[in-house]
């Protein structure tokens, strides 16, 4: 026993992990300042959907990323999407903000190898898929030698560690609307655990498309009630919702190791202290009705980084604006925090970009550290008729009152899957 403790003991501590860099792409706009303005303005990226393919489906619109600024437009060309798929196309452009606003340029070896990136996608591009057949059907060789890395889900990751030299971890994971959650618990986890000192993680999607839609549409799992006013379709909390929007874009955050970062004298937004990860192992498509699935994944979280429950004052919700699933996790924040749930502020930002699959969880935990980097919670829209009585932050940014400010960001995805990260600001 006596060696044992004295072998435990050897293990140095954990490592702390800072947020130095943040980039997005989104419904909201291209930058990551003009996004959250956007969003605390009350802003909405939801428009109708153009093209005869879509006037047959049920649902008719999307949140959809502005193509009138420069960057996406450059990063949209015929050259690049000859060999690229649009989700990997809008990620570069995220990289290279975060990248930027981090002031990270390794130029040594040693820095190239210590860097890494964590970035996944949802869903391939259908559409990318459909026209390749089509292509297929006119001869074998029209079938461009670009379609399959096109359309491989760890691509994005790929092409950033490609053209900026990084040899750490390349790593990618595809866990439907978990995807940018899981991608940056594990970029946390690959710091603190000390296989890199920097990560760029986070997630991109970019599969709008008639077939994308129809696909939803089939499983009921979107909003058809409010083709008329795009803006008020997406609907967290709120008794009217009826399905989420899509929506596509990319988010990029630069994580780096505390002391690494405080030596180049970088800035930070705020700290990772923890992540959770459970499986709901009930149904495909439906969380479990008792919410233990997210129960599970948020208290792994606060036990991970050493909290208790009553230092939680904020939580980012996943709520996608469905009539299952928004319920369900309120039930389960309510059980988990039992009496502290009142002091609790909650929202879901989804009503003003949609729901982004696998770049959902990763825009959304941007919002969350900016809320505790500037100590404003941004609202819920088009909440009206909420729940229940809980504090969903609705309709207009709030002030976040905390001695310090902690908050966790949910993400669920099909299949089961659940992560929690736990956030503070610094």
């Amino acid at each position: 026993m006596k060696k044992s403790i004295r072998y435990l003991s050897q293990f140095p501590p954990k490592r702390r992990v800072a947020v130095t860099g943040l980039g997005i792409v989104s419904p909201l706009g291209t930058g990551t300042e003009l996004v959250w303005q956007n969003l605390l303005k009350g802003g909405c990226g939801i428009v109708p959907l153009q093209g005869e393919q879509y006037s047959k489906l049920p649902c008719k619109i999307a949140g959809v990323v502005p193509e009138n600024d420069t960057k996406i437009k450059e990063a949209l060309s015929k050259s690049n999407l000859k060999s690229m798929a649009p989700a990997t196309c809008l990620a570069l452009v995220a990289t290279a903000e975060a990248l930027a606003d981090a002031k990270w340029t390794p130029n040594t070896e040693e820095e190239k190898e210590m860097t890494g990136v964590a970035l996944g996608m949802g869903m391939i591009d259908l559409k990318d898929v459909c026209d390749t057949n089509d292509a297929l059907k006119l001869g074998y060789n029209k079938v461009s030698p670009f379609f399959v890395p096109r359309i491989l889900p760890n691509m994005a990751a790929g092409h950033i560690s490609i053209k900026y030299g990084f040899r750490g971890p390349n790593h990618s994971v595809s866990t439907a609307c978990a995807t940018g959650a899981h991608s940056i618990g594990d970029a946390f986890r690959f710091i603190r655990n000390g296989d890199a000192d920097v990560m760029l993680c986070g997630g991109a999607e970019s599969c709008i498309s008639p077939l994308a839609i129809a696909g939803f549409c089939r499983l009921r799992a979107l909003s058809t009630s409010f083709n008329d006013t795009p803006t008020k379709a997406s609907r967290p909390f709120d008794k009217r919702r009826d399905g989420f929007v899509m929506g596509e874009g990319a988010a990029v955050l630069v994580l780096e190791e505390y002391e690494h970062a405080l030596k180049r004298n970088a800035k930070m937004y705020a700290e990772i202290l923890g992540y959770g990860l459970s499986g709901d192992a009930s149904h495909i498509t439906t969380p479990r009705e008792d919410g233990t699935g997210a129960i599970l994944s948020m208290s792994r979280a606060l036990k991970d980084s050493n909290l208790e429950r009553n230092q939680i004052s904020y939580i980012n919700a996943h709520a996608t604006s469905t009539p299952i699933g928004d319920g369900i996790e309120s039930t389960a924040i309510k059980k988990l925090f039992q009496e502290h749930t009142s002091n609790i502020s909650i929202s879901s930002t989804k009503g003003a970009h949609g729901h982004l699959l696998g770049a959902a969880g990763n825009l959304e935990t941007i919002f969350t550290i900016l809320a505790c980097h500037h100590g404003i919670l941004p609202p819920t829209l088009n909440l009206e008729e909420p729940v229940d009585n809980l504090n969903y932050v609705a309709n207009t940014p709030q002030t976040w009152e905390s001695d310090r400010r902690i908050a966790l960001k949910n993400s669920f995805g099909f299949g089961g899957t659940n992560a929690t990260l736990c956030i503070a600001g610094m």
